[in-house]
């Protein structure tokens, strides 16, 4: 009669080790790839929403990626000189775990291939990209699992697996490197993405101003002496010089700024308006016409 294996609180949080980090590291290479295929293949229009990074799912493999091939090679080990632990219940129970959540991943994303089809969607190449990385991971997962429980990987094997795994990770970070930029260029753009902030909200103090009175300001100076907010958002941040703002006629003007680079998403829109907020490198103007419609009074009943 086979003795109980017992669990330790070592096995425990060994293996409870693995299938976090595995959890993290999957969800942070998806969220890595899905945010570079939406860089290479954008949506055709969007909402106001700055530039996506790729710092955070960059972050998280960098961390807890190297944690789960250490924990792997570490329960490896253990196998080797203890062969009973690979039959631990707590083992058993994250990997058929594992099993079900890779094995309703794949489904829901076949529903969702076929719902799109069916509902004569279209199935663009930043959808159908996803939808095919997700299938990859997860059944690379299942398969990995499944194989682990029929007892069907050795030391090579694993290697192999392990291999494989560390290729489609520093793959995919040298792939959103190349398409988003090296950190300095994501910063360029966060600088940029400031910049259009404070251009937009000046925008819209600007027709706040004519709501007011009627008529656009004639310079920022006189804007600033209207509305003191007005001072705290005509500096950029990133070299300190005061935006430009142009009266052109008695309902259009444009405001100015610097900018690191060319703007990456195509038909974003204000938060104010339907003005689409794209710009050049270096210097560019956003030039607005404001509707007097708009700001019209009322004709009193008597």
């Amino acid at each position: 009669m086979n003795q109980e294996i017992k669990t330790s609180a070592k096995d425990f949080f060994l293996n409870l080790g693995v299938i976090v980090a595995l959890y993290t590291s999957s969800i942070a290479l998806l969220t890595l790839v899905f945010t570079v295929i939406n860089r290479a293949y954008p949506k055709i229009s969007g909402n106001f929403n700055g530039s996506e990074s790729i710092s955070l799912p960059v972050s998280i493999l960098l961390i807890f990626f190297p944690i789960f091939v250490f924990l792997v090679w570490f329960l490896e080990k253990s196998y080797r000189t203890e062969p009973e632990k690979k039959h631990l219940t707590v083992k058993k129970w994250l990997n058929y775990l594992t099993l079900f959540v890779s094995g309703v991943a794949m489904a829901v994303d076949l529903v969702m291939v076929i719902f799109y089809f069916i509902d004569g969607q279209e199935l663009t190449t930043g959808f159908v990209m996803k939808i095919l990385a997700v299938f990859v991971v997860t059944l690379a997962i299942f398969v990995y699992f499944i194989s682990d429980i029929k007892e069907k990987l050795n030391s090579k094997s694993r290697k192999i697996w392990g291999a494989v795994a560390v290729i489609v990770v520093l793959g995919s970070v040298i792939w959103g490197f190349s398409v988003l930029g090296s950190p300095r260029t994501q910063r360029l753009y966060k600088y940029d993405n400031q910049k259009i902030s404070r251009l937009e909200e000046l925008s819209y103090r600007v027709e706040t101003y004519y709501g007011a009175k009627s008529a656009l300001p004639n310079s920022m100076d006189e804007l600033k002496s209207y509305d003191s907010y007005v001072d705290m958002i005509s500096k950029d941040l990133q070299t300190g010089k005061e935006f430009e703002y142009v009266k052109i006629d008695n309902v259009s003007y444009s405001v100015c700024a610097d900018f690191n680079k060319e703007s990456i998403d195509a038909g974003v829109k204000s938060y104010y308006s339907e003005v689409n907020w794209k710009h050049a490198a270096g210097r560019d103007c956003l030039k607005k016409t404001v509707n007097p419609n708009l700001y019209s009074k009322p004709i009193q009943v008597r």
